[in-house]
Formats: structure tokens, C-alpha cells, sequence
């Protein structure tokens, strides 16, 4: 029975468990408990069992999340229990593979993180145990686009009001590991994190605007930055530091038109003044646009006057994809774009069309082929075809 026939079934919730109970599972059961906050009739995510090997981080849900009643320390435990319709899954890419094809032979929908595999044969693995069990249905997180300012761009793109596309730039840059002293976590380590380094964990990031506006990369030049090498382990000592810290990808991408576009992707983790940037920049010849994260409520454009242009801002106040009992004159935040990413998943789920859907698992396929040719390009010092 595939998903689509098994939504026709679906009642007003759907019963969740988590498994990694970290930062991201925290904003899960926030957003889950704002259900009410959203105006349309979405089926909501009831969060019912909790799986983490660390007993404090499950303590946090058991504490102040009332619907939970189930905890485990063993995935495998969770993925038994028959009232576990869906799984959020938040572990680190080198158990994607394993756990991500758990939950789906055992029949859960999925809701998985970046970068769905911490590499292109994971990758292959979990896209062919989906494609062995249509009944699940499966998505990767990605919540940046749901801010409203860049719904509008999102809704100027499907417009073409942008005339012939010029150049297209996006990126997610942080600047916390510019503390050289920083403790190591598992993102600094490639044996957890994978040979992608900053590509894999931030990338799929920078890639879900372009991918599903139609702008599909052809290539790649690559370039990569390791600058910490070593960090202290918390423990006294210090440990490898062998990820990738910066990487710019410069790509051709072909348009829905077939036009060739150049587009640069670029993710780091040391960026100077940017504490959690996200941005998307699309030039041409009849106007261009950005947003940035570090200005959430501004939608930036041009105007022009012959062969004049001039950039203006509009703030677009509250004015999400899935409305909501927010007034439109009030700001828009992160835990804002959360709700709306996980009541777009809530109503895909449940067969609905949304305007601008989550990352799919076909998707997740070319950010690997991407990934994986970025290392090449690296490595032999020149572009690859995808």
C-alpha cells in the first residue's frame, strides 16, 4: 500500500517518535506543541516516544512533553512499538544509513536530517529501501525557505519576474568555530560527520531553493578549506579537528529553459560576523532580489529607470506560506519557519499540496552526486560533470 492510499486513513494526528533528543528534536517538540498556532487543519504531530543513549537529553521530553510516554535507550525498541506512525530522526550522518533504513522497513514515515547519508552509497541505500516500501513516506529537513520574505521570491521566481537569469548565489555560513578553542564535537570529525565536512552538514541547506525552483547543477569547482586542525577534547587533551571547515562551490547550473546559469554554493562554519547566515541571491535582466537571514523580515529587490538600478527593501512583516493566528504587521522567526517546515511535512503527509513542499529524498540523490564530485573537483584540481 503506498502512502498516498494510507493517508485516506489518517486522523487528526499522527503519533511521533524521536530518535536523537539533541537541539533539533528540542524544536520538534516546540513546534509540535504550537499546533493551534497555525489556522489551517493540518493533522498534528503527537509526540509519543522518545529514543536517545544519553538518559538526560530523553529527561528534557519526559519532563515537559506530556504526550510522551514511551522512552528508550535502543532505536530498535522504538521502531517495535505498533502506535509509532512516523519517526523525526536526528542522529549524526554516520547512522543515517542504519537507522534511516530502519525506520522505513519498519513501516514508519520519515522525517530525516541532513545529508540523509553520510555519503552517496548511504545515500543509494536509503533511497532503494524507499523505493522497496512506497507506503512510507519520507522528506529531509530544510526550514530557511519558509521565512516569508522568501516566499516572495520564492512566488517572483515562479513569475519570472526576474526576466533571463544571470547568476544565482546562495549560502549558510556560521562563525562559531572561529573560537579556536572551541571543544571538539562529532561535526569536526569526519568519522561521524563524513569526507564531506561543511558541505554535508550545512549544504542541503543552500541547495533546496535552487533545486526545486529548476536550477539543477551540471558541474562543479570546488573550493575547500581546512584551518583547525586540532581542537581540545574536553577532556583535558586535544583531538583531530579533519572536516572541512569552508567550502565554495562554483557550479553551471541548467534552468527549466535549458539556459546555463552560474550559481556558487557556499558553506562555513568559520565566517567572520555571521552567527548563523543564511542567504539566497538571484540576478536578472529585468530585476534581481536577496534575502538573508540576518535581516529575516527584508525582501530586497531592484528597481529600475533605463539603464539605472537601484536596490530597495520591503519588510514583509508576518506572512508565512501556511497562515497562521499571527497578525501580518509582527516578525517572523527560526521557531517560526520550523512550524511552517513541519506543517508543510504534516500536509504532504497527509496528501495536500503545498506551495513550496520539503527537501525530498530524490533531491537528497543530486546533493550527493554534487557532494561527491565537489571532493573530486577538489582532490584533481578542476570541474566535474555531475
Amino acid at each position: 500500500m503506498s502512502w498516498e492510499r494510507e493517508r485516506k486513513e489518517m486522523g487528526k494526528s499522527v503519533r511521533f517518535g524521536i530518535i536523537g533528543c539533541g537541539l533539533m528534536g528540542r524544536e520538534f517538540a516546540s513546534a509540535a506543541s504550537r499546533w493551534q498556532h497555525l489556522a489551517e487543519d493540518i493533522p498534528q504531530p503527537q509526540l509519543t516516544a522518545v529514543c536517545d543513549v544519553n538518559p538526560s537529553s530523553r529527561k528534557w521530553f519526559t519532563d515537559h512533553v506530556p504526550t510522551v510516554q514511551y522512552e528508550y535507550d535502543d532505536y530498535r525498541e522504538l521502531l517495535k512499538n505498533p502506535e509509532i506512525e512516523a519517526v523525526y530522526c536526528a542522529v549524526p550522518h554516520h547512522l543515517h544509513e542504519e537507522v534511516y533504513v530502519a525506520v522505513i522497513e519498519a513501516g514508519k514515515h520519515l522525517m530525516g536530517e541532513k545529508p540523509f547519508g553520510i555519503d552517496q552509497a548511504a545515500n543509494d541505500h536509503i533511497l532503494a529501501a524507499l523505493k522497496e516500501h512506497p507506503e512510507v513516506f519520507a522528506r529531509c529537513a530544510s526550514e530557511f525557505p519558509y521565512f516569508p520574505a522568501m516566499q516572495v521570491m520564492l512566488s517572483w521566481i515562479r513569475e519570472e519576474k526576474f526576466g533571463r537569469i544571470l547568476e544565482i548565489k546562495a549560502g549558510f555560513n556560521h562563525s562559531s568555530d572561529m573560537d579556536t578553542e572551541k571543544p571538539i564535537n562529532w561535526k569536526r570529525q569526519a568519522c561521524y560527520n563524513g569526507a564531506y565536512g561543511c558541505i554535508g552538514d550545512l549544504g542541503i541547506h543552500t541547495q533546496h531553493v535552487p533545486f526545486r525552483m529548476g536550477f539543477l547543477p551540471r558541474n562543479v569547482y570546488a573550493s575547500l578549506r581546512k584551518y583547525v586542525h586540532q581542537r581540545p577534547d574536553g577532556k583535558g587533551g586535544t583531538a583531530a579537528c579533519d572536516t572541512w571547515d569552508n567550502a565554495v562551490l562554483f557550479c553551471e547550473a541548467v534552468g527549466k529553459d535549458g539556459e546555463t546559469v552560474p550559481m556558487t554554493l557556499e558553506t562555513k562554519r568559520m565566517s567572520p560576523g555571521d552567527t548563523n547566515n543564511w542567504y539566497f541571491e538571484i540576478y536578472g535582466l529585468e530585476a534581481s532580489a536577496k534575502f538573508t537571514s540576518s535581516k529575516p523580515d527584508i525582501f530586497t529587490f531592484t528597481q529600475s529607470w533605463g539603464k539605472e538600478q537601484a536596490w530597495a527593501d520591503i519588510h514583509i512583516g508576518y506572512k508565512p506560506m501556511l497562515p497562521t493566528i499571527t497578525g501580518p504587521i509582527f516578525e517572523f522567526g527560526f521557531t517560526d519557519a520550523i512550524l511552517q517546515m513541519w506543517g508543510a511535512y504534516m500536509k504532504e503527509l497527509d496528501g495536500r499540496q503545498v506551495s513550496f513542499g520539503c527537501f525530498t529524498p530524490e533531491e537528497t540523490a543530486l546533493s550527493h552526486r554534487l557532494s561527491t564530485a565537489a571532493l573530486r573537483s577538489y582532490e584533481e584540481r578542476k570541474a566535474i560533470d555531475l
